[in-house]
């Protein structure tokens, strides 16, 4: 997919893998629609992206209006639309028992049904293009399912079932749009670190958790403009999955192998 002149609209933009797909875009002379719910954020993507035509967009994905209304704005900006970019996620630590039905409410919220939402929105102005792709971001966690991540886990692998049926939809109608599923592993953004906790728990189970919130934030070790150059390329290639790290990689292998005992193979390499 030669990227240059057209246009790619990424949610997330205002930091992390998404400020880093955004750069890697505009290397390629693609012209961007940038939204996230963080303003002054995207105000500093946007003063990185030189060369080409961006647009602003101050989103909030929880809101279903406002996502409906965004492929009218990009289309008032840009005049057409060849890539979407579902990025925008959140986290929140904490084992099942542990995090309450609004919480896991609110995440399947941001890091779900937005993608589905904005996929809807913008799939028919996606179709006018002669070749157009929609890329939704998973995670490591949705390849895996470690314990204390079964809210995120159950998103993420619901990216990743909606996605790969999506896809193989638009095969069989011969549709111009393809799609794509990231997987990044360890990438050194701030989602961890601003992962909300569960409302109720001891101040024993807090501190446990910001002791594991300690250890899982040193495996964090790939650059998200080294991760946004890895996803960027893989969607000039067309690829339908897009690994992102070695720890990606490798959790993928052993889950192919170890399909239900892949954890304590994986604890023990961690180790």
């Amino acid at each position: 997919m030669n990227l240059c002149e057209r246009v790619a609209v990424v949610t997330g933009a205002a930091s992390g893998i998404g400020r880093g797909i955004t750069l890697a875009l505009a290397r390629r002379s693609c012209h961007l629609a940038i939204a996230d719910v963080d303003a002054a954020g995207l105000a500093e993507t946007a003063a990185l992206l030189k060369g080409v035509h961006v647009t602003t967009h101050v989103l909030n994905v929880t809101d279903r209006e406002a996502c409906l209304a965004l492929p009218a704005a990009v289309l008032a900006g840009h005049g057409r639309v060849d890539l979407l970019v579902n990025n925008a996620g959140v986290a929140i630590g904490g084992t099942f028992e542990q995090v309450d039905e609004a919480d896991f409410d609110w995440l399947m919220q941001v890091n779900f049904h937005a993608v589905v939402r904005l996929t809807r929105a913008f799939l028919p102005h996606l179709k006018q293009s002669d070749k157009a792709r929609i890329v939704n971001m998973s995670s490591l966690f949705g390849l895996i399912a470690p314990p204390g991540q079964s809210a995120y886990c159950a998103a993420k692998f619901a990216v990743r079932g909606f996605s790969e049926s999506l896809r193989r939809e638009l095969e069989e109608a011969r549709s111009s749009v393809g799609v794509s599923i990231v997987h990044p592993g360890g990438v050194a953004t701030s989602i961890a670190r601003n992962a909300r906790p569960p409302r109720y728990i001891s101040s024993e189970e807090a501190k446990a958790m910001l002791a594991d919130k300690a250890r899982f934030e040193k495996l964090l070790s790939l650059s998200p403009f080294d991760a946004g150059e890895i996803i960027v390329s893989g969607i000039e290639k067309e690829r339908a999955r897009i690994l992102v790290g070695k720890d990606a990689r490798i959790a993928a292998l052993i889950e192919r192998i170890a399909p239900v005992g892949y954890w304590s193979l994986l604890k023990r390499s961690m180790r």
